[in-house]
């Protein structure tokens, strides 16, 4: 399959790709060979590449990701020390205490809000259903599963220490004492 825009691409941006792997890489061997997989990545592409906003820079990205790839498979590495003293119980996994505190937050929500949790987001049942047990409109179930889950995101903020990364995932929390 010969596609002109990749091999216009490819005559333009291929000796500058070759001196950045060579620089990075260390060994020329090497860089000529991850050279060669970014051009099988390319073709790989098909018609897509032809799309691509950007050749040079979608070159130059592949070109990065295939250091990082190449880099970790030749990392040395070096045996542990057998003298260092193994844990003598690994430690609970933040999910599963995490686990543990989310059931307690639960529970301190007013009822509508986790009856909206529990029916859509642990049982998963559509929000028509809630909306018809509630007996408001969809829009309006919606609206109260979506102040639920704001209400539950701040209550384990302030109870469970939780923190969320960029994209709303939990990073990290610091559990609260079980109640008595």
């Amino acid at each position: 399959m010969s596609l002109p825009c990749l091999m216009k691409a490819w005559a333009a941006h291929e000796a500058e790709l070759l001196g950045y792997l060579r620089h990075h890489c260390g060994h020329p061997a090497d860089a000529e060979e991850l050279l060669q997989e970014i051009f099988i990545k390319a073709l790989r592409q098909g018609k897509q590449f032809c799309s691509v906003d950007n050749p040079r820079a979608w070159l130059f990205q592949v070109a990065r990701n295939a250091l990082t790839d190449h880099h970790r498979q030749n990392r040395e590495s070096l045996p542990l020390n057998e003298e260092i003293p193994q844990p003598e119980t690994a430690p609970i996994p933040a999910i599963d205490t995490l686990s543990q505190c989310l059931p307690r937050v639960l529970e301190e929500l007013p009822e509508l809000d986790r009856k909206a949790l529990l029916l859509c987001d642990i049982e998963g049942k559509p929000q028509q259903e809630l909306a018809e047990q509630l007996g408001i409109s969809l829009s309006g179930a919606k609206s109260r599963l979506q102040r639920a889950r704001l209400r539950l995101r701040q209550q384990l903020e302030v109870r469970c220490k939780v923190r969320f990364d960029e994209r709303g995932s939990v990073c990290c929390f610091t559990p609260r004492q079980p109640q008595k």
